[in-house]
């Protein structure tokens, strides 16, 4: 059968389509050609920067299968090919180690000015006063937005490090982790670091905007390596210039390119950003490859 990989996988998980007897076929479409193109292919393999909506699926008058190599669906109106008859796998656990990584990084760069100290050590600035203030990560609660695979091992991470942990997931109602299953209004009140791990689901809008900053702690730490739009960027700004936020960490955002219109978060001096990498590790692209042509096989043979 013939796969189309529009965002890219591992050579190792391509050698394994490959070598279960399917033509692959990698290449990087704009939405446009992807209309044009994707009639031809048996099964689709996306990460986030392809959008597989209705017109896709639709188009796609022979997929069997749509891979989503990574943990959310957002980008795939997964209820619509369901109804089609096309098959919906992703790979939940392949990135959560290099996500939760990346998560406990921005705590650590945001309680220690480590963000914009090299921007303005660079600039030839010697900063030890103002940044002299940092906090330590150890006795502080963090708050888990999500309890899946990510938060479990941000969970660990944060454990390690002496932190307590509660966590709020609607999904889970018992742990064997030293972790404090709690309510969102709880969790906003207690933690002293607050960091997501859920999907963005545009019929309930933002998980975190004004009145949910209200009621934080001040000072609270904020780190989003979810999704763009499950928190209100323009309200957190507000809140970081408050100071009701004291510095937030962000990989993710609504518009991605960024846009001008966001520079403002962007270049905040107590906003440490990254370009949507939290997966982005050599391991867990390697994990990711490797268990999404497994699930696409399984799932084309079935």
């Amino acid at each position: 059968m013939k796969i189309l990989i529009t965002d890219g996988i591992s050579e190792t998980g391509a050698k394994m389509l490959q070598d279960a007897g399917h033509e692959v076929v990698q290449q990087k479409l704009s939405p446009e050609e992807l209309l044009q193109e994707i009639g031809k292919y048996d099964a689709l393999i996306v990460r986030s920067a392809t959008k597989a909506r209705q017109d896709a699926i639709d188009a796609g008058v022979n997929l069997k299968v749509i891979g989503r190599g990574g943990v959310g669906l957002d980008n795939i109106d997964v209820a619509y090919a369901k109804s089609k008859g096309i098959k919906i796998v992703n790979t939940p656990g392949a990135s959560s180690i290099s996500v939760a990584e990346l998560a406990i990084a921005h705590m650590f760069a945001i309680c220690r000015f480590v963000h914009i100290s090299n921007v303005e050590m660079r600039n030839g600035a010697w900063p030890k006063k103002e940044y002299s203030k940092g906090v330590e990560l150890t006795g502080k609660t963090l708050g888990l937005f999500g309890f899946g695979n990510i938060g479990k091992e941000t969970a660990k991470r944060a454990l390690g490090l002496g932190m307590k942990v509660v966590a709020v997931d609607p999904f889970v109602n018992e742990t064997d982790m030293n972790v404090r299953l709690v309510n969102k209004d709880e969790l906003l009140a207690e933690a002293d670091v607050i960091s997501l791990h859920i999907p963005f689901i545009k019929e309930e809008g933002p998980t975190l905007g004004a009145a949910e900053f209200a009621k934080m702690k001040d000072g609270v730490l904020l780190v989003n390596c979810a999704r763009g739009g499950v928190v209100v960027e323009a309200d957190l700004l507000d809140a970081l210039n408050s100071g009701k936020v004291r510095a937030a960490g962000v990989d993710v955002f609504v518009n991605e390119p960024v846009t001008e219109a966001q520079s403002a978060l962007i270049n905040h001096p107590n906003v440490s950003v990254t370009p949507h990498i939290g997966a982005s590790t050599v391991e867990g692209q390697a994990r990711v490859g490797v268990e999404i042509a497994e699930r696409v096989i399984d799932a084309l043979k079935s």
